[in-house]
């Protein structure tokens, strides 16, 4: 059986090191390429942490896709680099696999239309650990019960966007169940602005960063005399790596965009 020949983007980044790693001690996988913004020409193993590890490295994508004949793309940059990458990898007929958040509802439209286009298989995933997935599809099943709702969500100082694209997700998942309503006070006011975060039909979500968290999430419910809390806790980016598999595997498989790791675990 051969075996699957895959790209890591943004190789040398913690979630990188660790999808590293997991290729590396996968059987079926091979790691082929990677791609970075310096060290072109160079191979992994020349840089210290990657011993023994000699693929080549790539500055260019597009040279990187020509001569690596590779069949996924593991993007884990950011959020306007992941953008250009998955789009240029699906035109090459590459499978992206996403973990970089932040995308448009037009970009995620686009990317879409031409993986269907190319009938290749691509996901984004907002969070890649499965208990976050779990924590998701808890909350959207909690709020056909208890529709008053808010989001926290706690991440490393070095997070690009907020809200967190799992936030992102969980709020749109919860308003399939939820009826639109406003919360809080109705003459409520903001004595400064922003203290009650971003709002989405009516369900704040709150962003903290911090040095010293990863990723964690909690999703409180309240109703008369009761609250309901959902919390989920990433302790290290070893957390994320069994979903990164899932979504190798279940790419090959796949013609179109999946957003959400939810939609393959089913």
């Amino acid at each position: 059986m051969n075996k699957v020949r895959i790209i890591i983007a943004g190789p040398r980044g913690r979630m990188g090191q660790e999808a590293v790693k997991m290729v590396q001690e996968t059987e079926g996988f091979e790691l082929v390429g990677v791609l970075d913004h310096k060290n072109n020409g160079m191979l992994l193993s020349d840089i210290n942490g990657f011993a023994n590890i000699e693929v080549p490295i790539y500055t260019n994508l597009e040279e990187c896709l020509q001569k690596s004949n590779a069949d996924v793309l593991v993007d884990l940059t950011t959020p306007e680099t992941g953008y250009l990458h998955t789009k240029t990898a699906i035109q090459y007929g590459v499978r992206p696999v996403v973990g970089t958040t932040g995308f448009t509802e037009d970009q995620l439209n686009e990317l879409k239309e031409l993986a269907e286009e190319k009938e290749i298989g691509c996901i984004i995933a907002p969070n890649f650990a499965i208990g976050a997935v779990l924590m998701m599809k808890f909350s959207k099943m909690a709020a056909k019960f208890f529709p008053n709702v808010e989001i926290i969500e706690l991440h490393h100082d070095q997070k690009l966007d907020a809200p967190s694209g799992t936030a992102v997700k969980t709020a749109q998942m919860i308003s399939e169940t939820r009826h639109k309503k406003e919360q809080g006070h109705v003459n409520e006011k903001e004595t400064l602005t922003g203290a009650r975060g971003a709002n989405y039909e009516g369900m704040h979500i709150h962003s903290v960063r911090l040095p010293g968290l990863i990723a964690h999430q909690q999703v409180i419910f309240g109703a008369d005399g009761q609250s309901l809390t959902i919390r989920h806790d990433s302790y290290n980016r070893a957390s994320f790596m069994s979903g990164v598999k899932v979504c190798i595997e279940t790419v090959l498989n796949l013609s179109t965009l999946v957003y959400g790791l939810e939609y393959i675990l089913e």
